[in-house]
């Protein structure tokens, strides 16, 4: 096989805290599954957290780990972000955002104390976490006339595929995801039914 067929990500929200030099170091992890998901949770944390200094993040995204992004929020370069990332990378999760809030404590930690606050905490939330494992699965729009209805359930309920979003009418539609090592199988079956048509939509 060329691709992985699976990636790990976290069940739930989870929490971690380290503390140096009386600054406190608090790392939420979130599963997400898109960028904008990310606004709202910091700024739920900004809301909650009003007298804390520095709001640092990281996160993953997509099946093939692919797209990340970080931010210091006012540290030095490279001592907040960049340790959250390293950490999730060395993890290999994917889907997930961690923020860490700091509070400061009064004395300078420096540009190593710093590395090591932030990773320690994300170490932290993360061993606090649940670890699942999920497949990649490929989502499609199938259309397909109402005379069809019977010989599509039968595919689908012999596949084991999950029905979202259905529209029965004259033209039915249906979203499905198919996990990707089976998707040239399932295609291949749905497509042999005449009036079905299927569109890709996305990876997930």
């Amino acid at each position: 096989m060329l691709f992985e067929d699976t990636y790990h990500t976290i069940a739930a929200p989870a929490e971690g805290i380290f503390r140096d030099k009386g600054s406190k170091f608090i790392a939420y992890a979130y599963p997400i599954t898109q960028e904008e998901q990310v606004k709202p949770l910091l700024s739920n944390l900004r809301a909650e957290h009003h007298k804390a200094r520095h709001f640092c993040w990281a996160f993953r995204l997509t099946p093939e780990r692919s797209v990340f992004r970080l931010n210091d929020d006012g540290e030095p370069s490279g001592t907040a972000g960049r340790p959250i990332l390293n950490t999730l990378l060395s993890a290999e999760l994917t889907n997930v955002l961690v923020v860490v809030v700091r509070y400061f404590g009064g004395t300078l930690l420096g540009v190593p104390g710093l590395i090591n606050a932030y990773k320690s905490a994300t170490v932290e939330a993360l061993a606090n976490a649940k670890v699942i494992e999920k497949t990649v699965n490929d989502l499609y729009q199938i259309t397909f006339d109402y005379l069809a209805m019977n010989e599509v359930m039968k595919v689908l309920k012999e596949e084991q595929i999950a029905v979202e979003s259905p529209v029965y009418d004259t033209k039915c539609s249906i979203k499905i995801e198919i996990r990707k090592a089976r998707v040239n199988v399932v295609l291949g079956r749905l497509e042999a039914i005449d009036t079905l048509t299927a569109n890709y939509i996305g990876t997930f």
